[in-house]
């Protein structure tokens, strides 16, 4: 696995599309804490809630396709804008305070580069690959067309 190169083909964001996928990450963690803020609901139900979906973490121990998909499942957006739009449906004040603070920490994450995963393992992210062997697949990664150096990141 570590001789897989960030590139044109492996699906993950490299240069100004990468950085601005931070950058929106950056503004859903910090809407997202603001809209909580706002909202008056308790910082204590924001501290202890706002990991919880790195739990999904524990999914890799049954193998990588799994841990990929239960981790992506609750770092995707989608979870947390269904449960926003429950409350809407229900007037229910929790599945939005919830919601936020998911949202909140997705952004998080995406702020500090921690993407989606792919199958492939928990370092090959759409955001690239993250840990110690990030900077070695940054400077070798190549065009397989032309075999020029490409800038990822």
């Amino acid at each position: 696995m570590s001789n897989i190169t960030i590139n044109a083909n492996s699906g993950a964001a490299t240069g100004g599309v990468r950085d601005l996928l931070r950058w929106e990450g950056v503004a859903l963690f910090i809407g997202m804490t603001l809209f909580y803020w706002i909202s008056g609901a308790s910082w204590l139900h924001y501290a202890l809630g706002f990991f919880v979906p790195d739990l999904a973490l524990l999914a890799y121990l049954a193998g990588p396709r799994i841990g990929a998909g239960v981790y992506n499942a609750t770092h995707a957006t989608i979870g947390p804008l269904l449960l926003v739009l429950f409350g809407l449906v229900t007037a229910e004040p929790l599945p939005g305070a919830l919601a936020m603070i998911w949202l909140a920490h997705i952004g998080f994450d995406r702020t500090l580069g921690y993407g989606l995963k792919y199958e492939t393992g928990f370092r090959f992210t759409h955001l690239g690959r993250i840990g110690k062997d990030a900077e070695v697949a940054k400077t070798t990664a190549t065009n397989p067309t032309t075999g020029n150096q490409i800038k990822a990141a």
